[in-house]
């Protein structure tokens, strides 16, 4: 599925494009990265800021995880997606996280759209896949984590612009 959109609420593609690329990189996956106070009860929080652009990912969990990423414009909500992940394998903790999952997301979205890693990570025994449908403008995508060829951790997304 291809969107022809390419400008919405005054937000290029591409600098929609360039702005994520940036904030993956100084939130959730840089492990030296801060999170901020939490916003909601319960939450955990990393923001990020450049311009008049600014990026909030909240989440909820662990190894069973909810959260959601919105990009605001000059304050205002323009861009979202919302995801949920859990784990298969009861034998597999929050050090997958450290093992693959940060890496993967460290070494950027390549030519995926910026909204996890890249379609393919490997690290020794572990393997990080990501596939996404769509554009910035309206998209879904799964994550899976193997480990010895074996799926333990999934995650879906879905998002796109806010009107």
């Amino acid at each position: 599925m291809k969107n022809e959109i390419t400008n919405f609420s005054d937000l290029p593609i591409d600098v929609l494009d360039a702005f994520l690329r940036e904030a993956n990189l100084n939130t959730y996956a840089n492990e030296n990265v801060k999170k901020v106070s939490p916003l909601r009860l319960g939450s955990k929080d990393y923001h990020f800021e450049k311009g008049d652009l600014a990026y909030h990912d909240t989440y909820f969990g662990a190894t069973k995880f909810l959260g959601e990423e919105i990009v605001y414009k000059s304050g205002k909500a323009t861009w979202g997606m919302n995801y949920y992940g859990f784990t298969i394998s009861n034998e597999i903790r929050e050090d997958l996280y450290g093992s693959i999952l940060r890496p993967a997301l460290m070494a950027g979205s390549g030519d995926n759209i910026p909204i996890r890693g890249p379609k393919e990570f490997i690290n020794g025994e572990w393997k990080y896949t990501f596939n996404a449908d769509g554009d910035l403008a309206n998209f879904t995508g799964v994550e899976e984590i193997s480990k010895n060829d074996e799926v333990v951790c999934r995650l879906y997304c879905h998002g796109g612009f806010i009107q």
